[in-house]
């Protein structure tokens, strides 16, 4: 099995240093579970993996639903004094099984 590496950008890395479109959802969980131990991040409660990994994908898909909904992504001119433009942003909290997303 190939050893592989997530850097801050979300960017996978295989062992060779070469980057890699290709990775299953098992070596992805595993890496990040991995991560999580080397760091000392617990894996459930307040600041826990789980939290995290469910706030990121919530606020993507929050973002994808708007960018969906106006038919135009964030930062584009399409909007540009619309009327509907994307000019800020407003915090939101989910509650969810794991705690506040």
């Amino acid at each position: 099995m190939t050893e592989a590496a997530v850097d801050e950008s979300g960017a996978v890395e295989q062992e060779s240093g070469q980057p890699s479109s290709v990775v299953s959802d098992e070596q992805l969980i595993a890496m990040l579970v991995d991560r999580a131990r080397t760091e000392g991040l617990q894996l459930t409660g307040e600041g826990g993996l789980l939290q995290q990994l469910t706030k990121r994908v919530l606020e993507s898909a929050l973002e994808g639903e708007i960018t969906d909904h106006l038919g135009y992504d964030k930062h584009e001119v399409a909007g540009k004094n619309s009327g509907n433009s994307r000019n800020g942003t407003r915090a939101k909290t989910v509650l969810t099984d794991v705690g506040r997303g």
